[in-house]
């Protein structure tokens, strides 16, 4: 059983979520809290396995709350919210929190196979023991991730179109982290997929873009790709990269195809049409998540030329997507987040 404890100022979302974890039958409510204060009380005291919580509350908010539990006890932290905090809840996962949802999913009747996804997902995360804390300083983070030595090979110069990143579980948290040590004259367009369930793309565009001199967006169907940003696939459609109808550059579509690796949009599908558009003028990234999204795209753009690079073990939040990448044999470059921005630099020159 996954020991948990809901933390909402709300009894009506309280209860709907306490149903809807009964309703799977894997999940103990320890408790329920009123507010952060009393959440982070509970918390220390009974130690739980996940926590699940709102952002607004009286006493104490969710992101203080979430704060405090990381300094003094880090546990699984998911948040769910409401569109009017959404940009306050990826605050929440710079302290640590692993995952996000809208209220709204919850209150309106959800299909089997959503439920299934996050029963899942939750289960997951249940089992994370956080490698970050609000109280480690960046700089002896660095100190221990900068232990793992890269994986390189050597790079012929080559011409270089597009960057496509996939990431997941501690994506928000590591995407800040990269494109904050991007330089502002970064010559390429760059296509992500960041798993995100909770329906607040917007809201994750505009708050990624308050860290980044790059401009980032949500990619919009039929959209020529430019230097200079950095585009965000929408939430439950694929995104692709298609040549042009000239074939002289490229397009970012979508598709409504079904979900691959139980995602949707999937990286898999964008690193694949990227490759087949691209050739060897493609470089792809998967960075900490859960699951195994990614490693076939990134199969198929070694195949096709291009240079593959994942994030290394020791600074993942969750080492399950760089993990399957690496694991297929087609990683070129394997590198601490903190480098992998250098590193593209470096190859794009």
């Amino acid at each position: 059983m996954i020991n948990t404890i809901i933390v909402d100022d709300s009894a009506v979302v309280r209860e709907v979520i306490r149903d809807f974890l009964d309703e799977d039958g894997n999940f103990k409510i320890l408790c329920e809290a009123e507010n952060g204060k009393e959440g982070l009380e509970k918390v220390l005291s009974l130690t739980p396995d996940l926590v699940i919580s709102d952002i607004e509350m009286p006493e104490m908010n969710g992101l203080e709350m979430i704060k405090n539990i990381m300094s003094k006890q880090p546990v699984p932290i998911v948040v769910i919210t409401s569109h009017n905090t959404a940009k306050t809840a990826y605050d929440a996962a710079m302290s640590g929190a692993l995952e996000f949802y809208s209220k709204d999913i919850f209150l309106k009747n959800m299909t089997e196979e959503k439920k299934h996804n996050i029963y899942n997902t939750l289960k997951r995360i249940s089992g994370v023991k956080s490698r970050y804390t609000s109280s480690l300083p960046d700089e002896n983070i660095n100190e221990q991730k900068n232990n793992t030595p890269s994986v390189n090979v050597t790079h012929k110069p080559q011409k270089t179109d597009m960057v496509v990143i996939a990431s997941s579980t501690g994506g928000p948290k590591a995407l800040s982290k990269l494109f904050s040590l991007m330089p502002a004259d970064f010559p390429l367009p760059i296509a992500v997929v960041q798993h995100n369930s909770s329906g607040f793309d917007l809201d994750f565009s505009q708050w990624l873009n308050t860290y980044t001199p790059l401009n980032v967006k949500l990619a919009e169907d039929n959209e020529t790709p430019v230097s200079g940003n950095i585009y965000i696939a929408k939430t439950d459609k694929h995104l692709e990269l298609g040549k042009s109808n000239d074939e002289s550059g490229y397009i970012l579509r979508y598709n409504d195809n079904e979900p691959e690796q139980n995602q949707k949009p999937s990286a898999d599908v964008l690193f694949r049409t990227a490759a087949q558009s691209c050739k060897d003028s493609l470089i792809s990234v998967v960075l900490t998540g859960m699951g195994a999204d990614g490693a076939q795209g990134t199969q198929k753009v070694k195949e096709l030329g291009g240079i593959t690079i994942a994030q290394d073990e020791n600074s993942s939040l969750i080492y399950g997507m760089p993990k399957a990448a690496f694991e297929t044999g087609c990683v070129d470059i394997v590198l601490p987040l903190e480098q992998i921005a250098q590193e593209l630099v470096r190859l794009v020159k």
